[in-house]
């Protein structure tokens, strides 16, 4: 199949397919004699992949380690599970600063009840030292 298969069929635009290829998360596919790049179904599982994490926000680094380790059907998984172990860490953490910033910022919403600038709570609140 064609770059534009793939990219339809992975739910991928053709510009990140030729991304992958340029970091190596894809391999480089054949050439027909047109030049235009030749994908294989294998591909496209590749890259469903690889879109699946990205969904999960993991790393390009994190997802090559995932790649490089799937080669290998008997290696155990704790490389894996340690990958999506500290990736939940990291979420949990951006889930307490976002709530942390959604309290600062309702604490502000709420401290303006002026109709004036030269009165406004919320520019009073962010110009104090």
């Amino acid at each position: 199949m064609q770059i534009n298969q793939l990219a339809k069929q992975a739910d991928v635009p053709a510009k990140t397919i030729r991304y992958y290829e340029d970091i190596g998360l894809l391999n480089p596919p054949v050439r027909a004699a047109n030049g235009y790049r030749q994908y294989k179904s294998d591909d496209v599982h590749r890259l469903v992949f690889i879109r699946r994490c990205r969904d999960l926000h993991i790393s390009l680094d994190d997802i090559r380690q995932m790649l490089a380790v799937q080669a290998d059907n008997s290696a155990p998984c704790a490389q894996v599970d340690q990958i999506i172990q500290q990736q939940l860490t990291r979420v949990q953490v951006a889930r307490q600063e976002l709530e942390k910033l959604e309290h600062s910022l309702t604490k502000l919403a709420n401290s303006c009840k002026r109709n004036r600038i030269d009165e406004c709570g919320i520019l009073h609140r962010l110009t104090e030292e």
